[in-house]
């Protein structure tokens, strides 16, 4: 081979690395929200999505994505759709971890531990996540029917994926969907016109005939789905399964599958429902107000998904500069460049930080905890699913340059950067847009005794830095005199800035907390990389940067 092909000066894959073991910020975020957590089985998780293996699994379910195959070769309507190997090898791994419907039978930190290695398996792969998120989001909207729960709560807490499509009467473990959105509507489930006639009743209460379409059906394979359609008292929420009990398929006709600028791994589909059976889930006419619960619990996933996604493009941004020479030295010893790489780990960590609080207040509330942590779980849900998610793409951007043209390619799937930087803005636009979580903080304040519980949650943080108080009270300001709609982001933006930096100011050491008051609450900088010069750059990248020999371990 000729010399002028020897390649140097390149980075090698990131692989081998325990992602559990070398994420410092989480595991002392854990240790401050739940220290009684045992961690051996994220030690695991760390280890087996940092493996090369699931990269592999990650990019080949990606570079072959599902394909609908509507009729079989002798005519029949079928609608099912085929997926590559590593797919089901990722779901299977997602389920063993009880990522799905797991954490509703477990013990307290249940959920802080699923989410946790939910943020872990995101920095493998995010997209096949969909369908166990949303199995996660349906589990306690079973117990509105005792007779559904009975049936599928086991199926749903099951760490088997049977990817067989056969009846659940037949299957080891179940996965379930969600079937809201409609064209016409969008976020105005209101205006969704899809009806449910009343076709008898048994063993699962009252039966219905389905007729309507939906515009985004995500992973049309999954086993059933909550379906919303207008019953004669109002729109209701109805199991949809994919198979009856005798065998015969549902009838679901998948149209299309959507072409999606990433998530590739994932189905996300149109259907049409002709007549399909479905049961009735707690009251009729309460359907949205149970959407809402269950959009509430995918909203803290978007959270999770994107902080994990972020911790993901940082480390691949960590060890390219660290192997990478420019100018007589190492990328990441440039001056500029530490800036943005520290201003990189300072965000990851607290997007972390928020997006496991709201963790905790799920487990608490699920476990006897009281008023405090209820408000918690309510405001700070849309508050985390809307900033973290929006500085997400940001983020990624940032951390592609780091990488230069190299973090730019796809190179047939290998390109972990780009597949990273295509998902960041499907978790700010899945379940409710920004707009739409501005507009449910207001809500979520409003009666519910919320400006006191926020005022007690950041008390232990008054005093702590100069710029944090002043925040603190610019925020208590607003909350007791109230914003205008066309300000709510502010508000968000305001009551994020404030909990993350409450939370770092607990969890993580003084110049990481010193550095975010200073950057975030005080210069206010409006891109990565202008921390100031009191920011200590060598501690924050030494902090977030993978050890070499837990790398290669």
């Amino acid at each position: 081979m000729s010399s002028t092909h020897e390649v140097f000066n390149q980075s090698t894959p990131f692989e081998g690395a325990n992602l559990f073991r070398i994420n410092r910020p989480l595991r002392d975020a854990l240790r401050a929200l739940a220290p009684a957590l045992d961690t051996a089985a994220l030690d695991a998780a760390g280890a087996e999505m940092g493996s090369a293996a699931m990269q592999r699994h990650a990019r080949l379910a990606n570079t072959y994505g599902p394909v609908l195959q509507a009729y079989d070769r002798f005519g029949h309507r079928v609608d099912q759709v085929e997926f590559h190997p590593s797919y089901h090898a990722l779901m299977a791994s997602a389920l063993r971890q009880g990522l799905h419907g797991t954490p509703w039978s477990g013990p307290p930190l249940a959920h802080v531990e699923r989410a946790a290695a939910f943020m872990l398996f995101t920095e493998a792969e995010p997209s096949v996540l969909c369908p166990v998120s949303m199995t996660y989001a349906v589990t306690p909207a079973l117990r509105a029917n005792a007779a559904l729960q009975a049936v599928w709560g086991p199926l749903v807490a099951a760490r088997e994926y049977d990817e067989r499509f056969v009846p659940y009467t037949h299957k080891r473990g179940v996965t379930m969907g969600m079937g809201m959105t409609e064209k016409q509507g969008g976020s105005d489930v209101r205006a969704n016109t899809s009806v449910a006639e009343a076709d008898g009743e048994d063993a699962w209460g009252r039966r219905f005939a389905i007729t309507g379409h939906k515009w985004f059906l995500s992973a049309p394979m999954c086993d059933a789905f909550l379906v919303l359609a207008r019953s004669p008292g109002g729109l209701s929420c109805f199991l949809v399964p994919r198979l009856l009990a005798d065998g015969r398929v549902n009838a679901i006709a998948v149209q299309r599958l959507k072409d999606k600028l990433g998530n590739r791994a994932n189905a996300s589909s149109e259907v049409e429902f002709e007549r399909a059976a479905g049961w009735l889930v707690g009251e009729e006419g309460r359907g949205v107000p149970q959407i809402l619960a269950m959009g509430a619990l995918t909203r803290l996933d978007c959270a999770l998904g994107t902080s994990g996604l972020m911790r993901a493009a940082l480390s691949l941004a960590l060890h390219h500069t660290a192997a990478r020479h420019a100018f007589g030295k190492p990328l990441v010893a440039q001056p500029l460049m530490k800036n943005v790489l520290a201003d990189l780990a300072l965000e990851s960590e607290a997007a972390t930080a928020l997006a496991l609080r709201v963790a905790l207040a799920v487990d608490r509330t699920e476990h006897g905890g009281g008023a405090h942590e209820q408000v918690m779980r309510r405001v700070l849900t849309p508050v985390a699913k809307f900033w973290i998610c929006k500085r997400g793409s940001h983020f990624a951007q940032e951390a592609m340059e780091c990488l230069g043209g190299n973090g730019y390619v796809e190179e047939g799937g290998a390109g972990v950067m780009a597949r990273i930087y295509r998902e960041m803005p499907v978790n700010s636009i899945w379940e409710g847009s920004g707009n739409i979580m501005a507009l449910d903080l207001p809500r979520a304040l409003r009666g519910s005794g919320a400006a006191a519980a926020l005022e007690h949650e950041l008390a232990p943080a008054r005093g702590a830095h100069p710029a944090l108080d002043r925040a603190l009270a610019r925020l208590l300001h607003e909350l007791d005199a109230g914003v205008p709609e066309a300000q709510a982001r502010r508000l968000v933006r305001e009551l994020a800035l404030v909990m993350q930096a409450a939370l770092l100011q607990r969890q993580a050491p003084a110049f990481v907390f010193e550095a975010f008051c200073s950057a975030r609450l005080e210069a206010r900088a409006d891109v990565f990389g202008l921390l100031g010069e009191g920011a200590d750059l060598d501690r924050l990248i030494e902090r977030a940067l993978p050890l070499e020999h837990e790398v290669h371990a």
